[in-house]
Formats: C-alpha cells, structure tokens, sequence
C-alpha cells in the first residue's frame, strides 16, 4: 500500500513536469507563430528562396502540436494513477512510447539542422541582397521588416552595410547615407554615412540569424533531453501500477 502511494506520488510528479513542459513548448509554438517580423519573414519573402525554407515557418504547428499532446498525456497519466484505470494507464504507456521514439528521430534531425541552415542562408545571399537593392526604400513592406529586423537583432544588412548600396534609399539619400542600425550611436554624427558605418562595423543579420539558431537548438535539445528521461521514467512507473493493479484484482 506504501509502495502503491509512492508510485502515485511519483507520477504525479513526472506527469507534473511533463504538463509543464507541454505548456511552456505550446507558448513557445503559439510566440512563433504571430512574430510576423522575424528573419524567417523576410528570407521566406525573397524570390528564388528553396522550397525547404518556406517549410521552416511550418515549426511553430510542430511545437503548437507537441505540446498540446505534452498536455494531454501529462493529464491523462495523472487521472489513470488517481483512478487506477489500467485502461488508461495503457494508453497512457503507448502515447508516451510513441512520443519517445519520435524525439529520438526529432534530436537526430536537429543535430543536422543547424548545418542545414547554414547552407541554406548562405545560398540566399545573392537572392537577399538583390532584394534589399531593389526594393529597400521604396517597397513599405520590404523597408518596415527590414527596420524591424535589423533594430531588433542589432544587425545591418545582410552581411554588412554594403547591401545597402544601389537601393532606392541609398539613392534618394544621396548616395552616402545607410539605415542608422549600420552605425554605433556612439561615433554617428547626424545621418549614417560610409565612413561612420565602416569605423561601426555592425554585423549583418545572416550571422545574427545563425547565432539565434544556434542558441535555440541547443535550448531545445536540452529541454527535450529532460523530457526524455521523465518520460522513460514515467513510462517504467505506469507499467509497475499497471501490473500492481492486476495483482490486487
């Protein structure tokens, strides 16, 4: 009776966690899915871009899913040790085991993700930047992303403040004037002009998109790690109440 009082305690506990990280990963999911001016936005918004890279955008109904079932199991695994249903102490098993074995292949794809990235974003610099050149200053669309991105990221241009030469901005400012995100406050002295934005050598928003990859996926995979192990032990004490129950039967 002890025993069976600890293994219930025990699962709500991992179930708990498992709850928890289902809520936390559907926020996350549901964050991506209405941040329209992230650098994803604008790659996806380029002419010629791959088709794998519009099939990015479709991550944030990944998270929404995974952790809608996080939620589903984590409750379901509660109510079958609470009301000792071995039905739903099986179904509970068979979910958690499918969900497993998923992000076993999830983490394998996601070891290669961030190389995978980096090919795609370098193949797009041309494509990228013949954008900016062209419509930089006179498409609002383009301009208002591009403003958005590069004052949320702290980045310049594609890969430098060179992009920006050529564009309708550069030409209706006269030609030696760049967005004031190329430039450090600190040194600018009125508009951002070639010499300023050369001595403030702000990075562009290709290394700055790489970097948040590559900080998220090592975000995710730890987080997914953790759910793993809870979710193999959670999956070793459903079994053991189930047989317990078939015992007391």
């Amino acid at each position: 009776m002890c025993c069976s009082g600890f293994l219930k305690m025990m699962m709500f506990i991992f179930n708990g966690a498992i709850f928890a990280a289902g809520a936390a990963i559907l926020g996350v999911g549901i964050w991506v899915k209405v941040d329209s001016n992230s650098l994803l936005g604008i790659l996806d918004s380029v002419e010629g871009a791959p088709s794998e890279l519009s099939q990015l955008v479709y991550v944030s109904y990944l998270l929404i899913g995974v952790g809608a079932v996080l939620l589903i199991i984590g409750f379901l695994g509660c109510c079958g040790a609470m009301r000792e249903s071995k039905c739903m102490l099986l179904t509970f098993f068979s979910i958690v085991l499918i969900i497993f074995l998923i992000e076993v292949a999830g983490a394998i794809v996601l070891l290669v993700f961030k190389d995978f990235a980096y090919t795609v974003l370098e193949s797009l610099e041309n494509e990228v930047i013949d954008d900016i050149r062209k419509n930089y200053g006179d498409s609002e669309g383009v301009t208002s992303i591009w403003n958005s991105t590069m004052d949320l990221f702290k980045c310049c241009g594609y890969r430098n403040y060179t992009d920006f030469e050529g564009s309708p901005f550069y030409v209706a400012h006269g030609s030696n004037v760049y967005p004031s995100t190329c430039c450090n406050a600190t040194i600018t002295d009125g508009a951002c002009n070639t010499n300023e934005a050369h001595l403030s050598n702000i990075d562009g928003c290709f290394h700055k998109l790489l970097q948040l990859i590559e900080d998220n996926a090592v975000i995710v995979a730890a987080v997914a790690l953790g759910i793993a192990a809870l979710e193999i032990a959670a999956m070793v004490v459903s079994m053991v109440l189930y047989n317990n129950i078939g015992n007391k039967a």
